[in-house]
């Protein structure tokens, strides 16, 4: 059974009244995908990201192309920035690196370079962000684990 997901592009005055009280993408903190790493995305090398955080998240800046892409099953390869050293970001991208749907509503970013060049462990706090002007993720651990 294939799933159809609408997206309201219409909103009503009181949604757009609501819309101007929201506050923009605060530049110094853009992290909208916020995980805690656990063994089992290290050790797989795949993170796990729920539909509602591609959906909001990812979806909502891409073309339905690419949408219907990966929705067909297909592997989304993709582009990280790492800003983990903000003074000198680690471009990634190779054939291990992609997205791609999960099981029940999930997606799999896979991201296993990432996870050994970057020394990620159980317990870091990381943030991603999908950026439409470069059509790249943006990757940051925002706090090392215990």
């Amino acid at each position: 059974m294939k799933k159809t997901y609408y997206y309201k592009f219409l909103p009503t005055k009181a949604e757009e009244e609501a819309a101007k009280a929201t506050p923009v993408l605060d530049p110094f903190n853009p992290w909208q995908i916020k995980k805690v790493v656990t063994d089992a995305d290290i050790l797989t090398g795949k993170l796990v990201l729920s539909h509602q955080e591609v959906f909001e998240y990812v979806f909502r800046y891409w073309t339905l192309e690419m949408c219907n892409y990966l929705l067909a099953g297909n592997k989304f390869y993709a582009v990280i920035w790492d800003h983990t050293d903000d003074k000198n970001p680690v471009r990634y991208h190779n054939e291990k690196i992609y997205l791609e749907q999960g099981p029940q509503d999930t997606y799999m970013l896979r991201w296993l370079d990432l996870v050994r060049n970057s020394s990620i462990n159980p317990s870091d706090e990381i943030g991603f962000y999908w950026q439409s002007r470069s059509g790249t993720f943006q990757f940051k651990v925002l706090r090392r684990g215990f």
